[in-house]
């Protein structure tokens, strides 16, 4: 009988362990299978035209991945998400290493709101405050550095202005 109770309690945990460790296991593996492309686009600000080569993320696991375990990016470079139809967002920084500022894209390429240097690893939610098609992800303090501002228009074929 002793036998019989401890098979059961065995059976439990396994029950229980299994999930948790295919959970882990995933997590683990998310970011390897991620493979982004690569795109051009030009942000129009302050009568200059200035180039970025960015990462496509583009549907929910890129989306989800993002930046994360990222050591560095180069000055002109960074990630756009694209959401495929302007609605309100919500990002933040959980497993990103490095400070980003966000800028929130509408539709037709203009953006509408600039989110500056959010933290490293914060699990704060960073809200779009307007619905937006895309998000662009540089270095923190870029967008301030280069004169970026709401009403500047990111020109890229998301938005049909390039």
């Amino acid at each position: 009988m002793a036998f019989a109770g401890f098979q059961r309690r065995l059976g439990r945990r396994v029950f229980f362990a299994v999930p948790l460790a295919l959970a882990a296991g995933t997590a683990l593996g998310q970011g390897a299978d991620v493979k982004f492309k690569r795109s051009s686009l030009a942000i129009d600000t302050g009568g200059r035209e200035l180039k970025f080569e960015v990462d496509m993320a583009t549907n929910d696991a890129e989306r989800s991945h993002g930046l994360m375990f990222r050591k560095s990016l180069g000055p002109y470079e960074g990630m756009l998400f694209d959401f495929h139809q302007e609605q309100p967002v919500s990002f933040w920084m959980k497993n990103t290493l490095i400070p980003l500022d966000m800028i929130f894209i509408a539709a037709d390429g203009t953006i509408r709101h600039i989110h500056s240097n959010a933290v490293p690893l914060s699990t704060d939610a960073i809200p779009s405050q307007f619905p937006v098609r895309g998000v662009l992800e540089i270095n923190g303090g870029s967008a301030k550095l280069l004169g970026l501002k709401p009403g500047d228009k990111v020109k890229h074929p998301i938005f049909g202005n390039a």
